[in-house]
């Protein structure tokens, strides 16, 4: 994997984690709240269908120029953070449904953005390693941060679960500061290319307008 790779590795394994200690335990904190089961399908239904119809509608604008996938896959991480901490103040299964569409947002943010990072700055050598490594990595961590979730519920409280996803979120979100710094060099060079490029654009057009009207004295004169 290259530098960048590795950082989005990182930043995915930590969010992977943090989401896979909750999983299953969804449906038990929707009862705690005084939900049932088909408030469970509908947490679920909202959840799947808004994420869905925005990764559509972000792959589509992500291709144009003026959007930048690293700011919008940072503002998903960011969000997804927020709905953790947010879930420590749901009493009803409505506030359920309502972090849930905004969990989906988040979602809907980071993958497509990713999936585009990670490919950008692949070595074309590796990709199949690097890829391999990114899906065996979801799974395996998805896998023990099941278990550690169920031993927090299980032993502290739904709240504690809530603060320990929220704080790998963060983290995850200092982690990914790495490619954010990165689009914000690239763009600034950038900026400072086009302005270097149009002060010569002046320079010359000036000196191009002195020489003529030197050209033309010359002339004049003779």
């Amino acid at each position: 994997m290259t530098k960048r790779q590795r950082v989005l590795f990182l930043g995915s394994s930590l969010w992977a984690f943090s989401e896979g200690l909750f999983g299953p335990l969804f449906a038990v904190f929707t009862e705690q709240i005084g939900g049932n089961l088909l408030d469970v399908s509908w947490a679920w239904t909202i959840y799947l269908v808004v994420t869905g119809s925005l990764i559509i509608l972000i792959g589509k604008v992500s291709d144009k120029k003026w959007f930048s996938k690293s700011y919008a896959m940072y503002a998903g991480y960011a969000i997804n953070a927020l709905c953790t901490f947010a879930y420590l103040l749901i009493r009803t299964p409505t506030q359920l449904f309502l972090v849930g569409a905004l969990s989906g947002l988040a979602n809907a943010l980071i993958e497509p953005n990713w999936n585009s990072l990670f490919t950008r700055y692949e070595d074309k050598k590796q990709s199949g390693s690097a890829w391999g490594w990114v899906g065996g990595q979801a799974q395996i961590l998805s896998g023990l941060a099941v278990l550690i979730g169920g031993l927090i519920v299980q032993y502290f409280s739904f709240s504690a679960l809530f603060i320990t996803m929220g704080i790998v979120q963060v983290i995850s979100l200092y982690v990914q500061i790495d490619v954010l710094q990165f689009q914000v060099r690239k763009s600034t060079k950038k900026l400072l290319s086009k302005r270097v490029s149009l002060r010569v654009r002046v320079r010359y057009g000036k000196i191009r307008r002195r020489t003529r009207k030197t050209r033309r004295i010359a002339w004049g004169l003779a």
